[in-house]
This record gives C-alpha cells, structure tokens and sequence, in this order.
C-alpha cells in the first residue's frame, strides 16, 4: 500500500523528543518541497537523553539518523524515496543505536 513521502518539511523525531533536520540534496519535490532520499543528510538536535552512570548521569544524545529500510522500493535518480513506512534508527555520536525515528508528520500529496 502506498505511503506519504518524506520531504524536507516534514516533521521527524527522535525517540526522546529531539528535532530531525533534513537537508535534502536530490531534484525532486513533492508540492514544491525536497523529497527525503536515503542518501540525504539527517541530523538530530535537541536530544535530552542522558545514559545513567553510577549516581550521575552522562549525555548520549541522538545526533543522526540511519535508515535501514527504506519502504516501498520508490526511486527518484536512482536512490531510494523515503516514506513514512520507511524505518530508521536514531544514532548517539558513538554510533549506538537509540530507537526509531517518529515520523510525525508529512505531505499527503505524493505516495509511493
């Protein structure tokens, strides 16, 4: 079944409430936006999680996302268009994975 399309406007989030940025690089648009590829850039700011050490706390935060499937197999110049099915994974610095990135919303003009 066909999926909204991610676009540079759309709202994403990190598990613990961080903002997703999206810095779209490829040509195509949906409703005059940048369409989210897989190769696009996806940083996350704002991520409160802190990992519990001893009495303290140290900061982990998410930082970046890593998709790792990428949906309904859609294509613009040959790089996969994500969806709001598409699944990735909000990374810390370190490279650790911290949970699903919350797709909060999209367009709803263009599906694939």
């Amino acid at each position: 079944m066909a999926s909204p399309v991610i676009t540079a406007a759309s709202a994403l989030l990190c598990p613990h409430g961080g903002m997703v940025s999206i810095l779209a690089k490829g040509g195509a648009t949906a409703s005059g936006v940048p369409v989210a590829l897989a190769t696009d850039v996806f940083t996350i700011s704002g991520c409160p999680f802190q990992i519990p050490v001893g009495v303290g706390t140290v900061p982990h935060p998410c930082v970046t996302v890593h998709w790792i499937d990428l949906g309904q197999g859609a294509s613009a110049a040959g790089v996969a268009v994500l969806t709001a099915e598409s699944i990735g994974f909000c990374l810390a610095a370190d490279g650790v994975p911290q949970g699903r990135v919350i797709v909060a919303a999209t367009q709803v003009v263009v599906t694939a």
